[in-house]
């Protein structure tokens, strides 16, 4: 009766199937005891789904999952095997009859379980038996993505399991890549019927591949296209030997296929190329002929688009083949040589021979637009080949890619020698000057190019001063021109005109009418602000934003400005702007000024009142930044003040990240406070975990300065309390977000370890301190204290609105050890437990067998 009951609850579940299999492959049972002998009832269940006709084929699916899963250990495979279910569910043609083959859920549990089931000898000549080879190869090219993607995968591991012994099995002799994937029990001397098999499977295998490789008719390519992925896919998993057999096979097939010009099939066939290089390994120290060949051929005979990709391709790929490096890096500057009319390539004449073809390419905007922005995004790539192999020194490079971005802008009319119809192309080209532009910001860090600072600035603010410039082409300007300021080390070629070209241009786009542009301007300040500092003409040291701009009393001002923009993007950055504008000040201990004391105060009104969350996470970090910037923070009565303010306001928050930021500041206190104390640790050290999937981090590692004197842990403690700390973390610890709880969890074990691993007589070990007694606001969380402290509500003689408690007793109460276990936990750490998964079942076959319920309603379960 219990497997009858299992059994209807499998047919009318419709919830995670798929989990359930996940369940069952990751709960491996006691050694020795086979997944039938766990759960008997399964043997019933699949016998039933596969002989029955009224099973669904989502069911159908599942058990053929279950049975590959059932199978893959050797005596739930002869179980099976002895009442036939293996015969029957593995049988496309018993599915065909069905009417339940074309269902792409019936192939895909097909497939899964067969690959599955493919863990030892009995299963593998089962497979050969029963001829199961030929619908996996016409799967590999099903109309289902998804299907062809599995087919692939599990041809792949077939031919690794058999290619050890179709090459007559000899354990020294096994390319050491197929050996790792064969199959449990083959390496056994009497083998000779299984060699043959394998032989066998291994030719059929490799015929498929050469005939579905070439296309009859140009709507075939989409099949050529799956076949060489599946090529490549084999070819970077295979030793030398099976790499050898399998070129020696479709080799033909690949060279007729290169040279038929199918643009579709240039990246396919660059990814075989490519995948037979990466196999060259071992013993074999150079590429096969025919890898060669095919590389020379798409390198010298394509159109040109497809000339782009394959040297793309094939200078990712990190080969160290000169011949082939010195002709990609060639072919990827035509396109730009062409256009800007430098002499990039003078003398190199293979690649010039494609000059006439490529500039017909360029002639069509769409080609054009492609080939260069493909082109530009490998160049930098060229200035850091070895300098005999370079094409042209990095300086020229530099100075091509400043050309273009001239002619795209206007800036520059076009060259004579040029096409009139390619600079048309061109010219106020949004995506080619982006590309440009980050090219132009990568080539920074090339050799030999510091030489052209001058020439990339000048550029750069006519960029930023040209009224038609989109705001994303006016972000990658200054992003560009930080990138090359801030490799130079010696900034004193630029110009007194430049530095005041500059200034205005940042005053006017400031106030621009777009958000963006005023949000990229008080982003650059920052970032230009928390630079190093360069050497100035005179042989000193200069703050490069002091050098540049005239420092902060003309940053300061636009950024205190920009703290009331409408934007609430703008005003976070116009924050974190002034945190690294001000931290150098902040290091050297300087006393605030009465600018510094406004910042903060508008700074507290944002924390109180801006209703948007980016830029209250961002004052968060400004006093974090602060707080661990200053070498004595208690010699900063503005400092300290603020920082209670801070607290109490941040815990108070309704987005969590601001909840967690505020506990980082309260961590900081801790840690000027207690380090140095016995039992406190620092970090996370004496508690690790893994971080939550959504918790937030530091964005940089703080340095804390400790101040010098002497202070009791009492008096530490205290000075806490008055800053609002205890507050902040119970506030957290039974917050409703998460991360907050578990970041304030965190920060109370290390409260607690400080508190009661202090070193005292043996006498006193244990005893409460009278001294360490607080009063908290009875606040929401308070009542929850209260609670687990089972006591009633206290209130203090002169506050009714307070509570007071004893820090020790409280911390030892919390139980926060096992708060912190349940808050480490993945969210799905119950839900989606074995124990949940089997109740849903239960649940669910319940509901079907009442005799009240209607029998045709589908049950729903949730599939999390």
């Amino acid at each position: 009766m219990l497997q009858e009951h299992v059994k209807n609850t499998f047919f009318c579940w419709k919830g995670s199937l798929n989990a359930f299999i996940i369940i069952l492959l990751d709960s491996s049972p006691v050694e020795g005891v086979s997944l039938l002998e766990v759960s008997p009832c399964l043997l019933g269940f699949i016998s039933s789904v596969v002989s029955s006709r009224a099973s669904e084929s989502s069911i159908i699916s599942f058990a053929l999952k279950l049975i590959g899963l059932v199978a893959a250990a050797e005596d739930g495979f002869r179980a099976l095997q002895e009442t036939s279910v293996l015969d029957l569910a593995f049988d496309p043609q018993h599915w065909r009859e069905e009417g339940l083959w074309e269902d792409p859920c019936i192939r895909i549990g097909w497939i899964h379980g067969f690959s599955t089931m493919l863990q030892h000898r009995q299963a593998f000549s089962f497979f050969v038996r029963a001829d199961s080879i030929k619908p996996l190869l016409q799967l590999q090219t099903d109309t289902s993505l998804f299907v062809a993607s599995a087919a692939s995968q599990m041809l792949t591991q077939v031919l690794m399991f058999c290619h050890p012994l179709s090459s007559g099995f000899n354990e020294t002799e096994v390319d050491n890549k197929s050996s790792s994937s064969s199959i449990t029990g083959l390496k056994c001397p009497n083998a000779t019927e299984s060699d043959h098999e394998s032989a066998a499977v291994v030719t059929e295998i490799l015929e498929f591949l050469k005939r579905r490789m070439l296309p009859k008719e140009p709507s075939q390519l989409h099949q050529s296209q799956q076949i060489l992925k599946l090529l490549a896919s084999i070819l970077s998993q295979a030793g030398p030997s099976l790499q050898n057999k399998l070129l020696l096979t479709v080799g033909e097939s690949l060279e007729e296929l290169v040279a038929s010009n199918y643009s579709q099939l240039t990246r396919p066939l660059m990814d075989v190329i490519l995948a037979g290089y990466s196999s060259v390994g071992g013993d074999v120290k150079v590429p096969d002929p025919i890898l060669s060949r095919l590389l020379s051929v798409m390198l010298n005979q394509r159109e040109p688009p497809d000339l782009i990709h394959a040297a793309a391709a094939f200078l990712c790929s990190g080969h160290d083949n000169r011949i082939h490096m010195e002709q990609s890096a060639g072919i990827l500057l035509l396109p730009v040589d062409i256009i800007t009319s430098l002499t990039l390539l003078e003398g190199n004449f293979t690649v010039k021979e494609h000059q006439l073809s490529m500039m017909e390419q360029l002639k069509n905007k769409t080609s054009c637009v492609s080939m260069i922005c493909i082109s530009l995004k490998y160049i930098p790539k060229i200035t850091l080949m070895a300098p005999d192999c370079r094409p042209c020194p990095p300086a020229s490079v530099v100075g091509a890619v400043l050309s273009l971005l001239r002619l795209c802008s206007g800036l520059s009319p076009p060259s004579v020698a040029g096409c009139v119809t390619v600079f048309r192309n061109v010219t106020g080209s949004g995506k080619v000057q982006k590309c440009a532009l980050e090219a132009l910001s990568a080539l920074s860090s090339s050799p030999e190019v510091k030489v052209m600072l001058v020439e990339v600035f000048t550029l750069l603010i006519e960029y930023l001063n040209h009224p038609d410039s989109d705001p994303t082409v006016l972000q990658k300007s200054y992003q560009a021109l930080l990138k090359w300021i801030g490799v130079c080390s010696n900034l004193s070629s630029i110009t007194n005109q430049l530095k005041q070209d500059l200034t205005q241009v940042v005053r006017k786009r400031v106030c621009d009418m777009r958000w963006e542009v005023r949000d990229s301007t008080v982003e650059f300040l920052g970032h230009l602000a928390g630079l190093p500092a360069c050497s100035t003409e005179d042989g000193g040291v200069c703050d490069i934003s002091q050098y540049v701009l005239g420092g902060c009393c003309f940053t300061t001002p636009l950024l205190m400005e920009a703290l009331h923009d409408p934007e609430s993007y703008v005003r976070a950055s116009a924050i974190s702007a002034l945190a690294q504008a001000m931290r150098n000040s902040w290091r050297q201990g300087a006393v605030p000024t009465k600018e510094q004391a406004e910042i903060v105060t508008q700074l507290l009104e944002i924390l109180s009142q801006d209703t948007e969350g980016f830029a209250r996470r961002a004052v968060l970090q400004f006093f974090i930044t602060w707080f661990s910037s200053y070498p004595s923070c208690t010699s900063s009565p503005l400092l300290m003040q603020s920082v209670r303010s801070v607290l109490l306001q941040g815990c108070a928050d309704l987005d969590w990240e601001v909840k967690v930021h505020t506990l980082d500041l309260a961590e900081l206190l801790m840690d000027q406070a207690f380090l140095g104390q016995h039992g406190y640790t620092k970090g996370l050290e004496s508690h690790p975990a893994q971080p939550h999937p959504y918790a937030v981090t530091a964005k940089q590692a703080y340095t804390l300065h400790t101040h010098s004197g002497t202070h009791t842990l009492s008096s530490d403690l205290d000075g806490l309390v008055k800053q609002g700390l205890l507050s902040v973390l119970l506030s957290g610890l039974f917050d409703c977000d998460r991360p907050v709880g578990l970041k304030a969890c965190r920060l109370l074990i290390r409260l607690k370890d400080a508190l009661l691993l202090r070193p005292q007589d043996t006498t006193d070990a244990g005893k409460t301190d009278p001294g360490l007694n607080c009063e908290l606001l009875s606040q929401g969380w308070a009542h929850e204290i209260r609670n687990v402290l089972g006591m009633e509500d206290r209130t203090s003689g002169t506050d009714a609105h307070t509570v007071t408690i004893n820090v020790c007793d409280l911390v030892k109460c919390l139980d926060l050890e096992e708060r912190l276990d349940v808050l480490t936990r993945s969210s799905d750490h119950f839900y989606n437990s074995p124990r949940s998964l089997l109740q849903d079942i239960l649940t669910a076959g319940s509901a079907h067998a009442q005799q009240d319920s209607q029998l045709k309603e589908e049950v729903i379960v949730d599939c999390y």
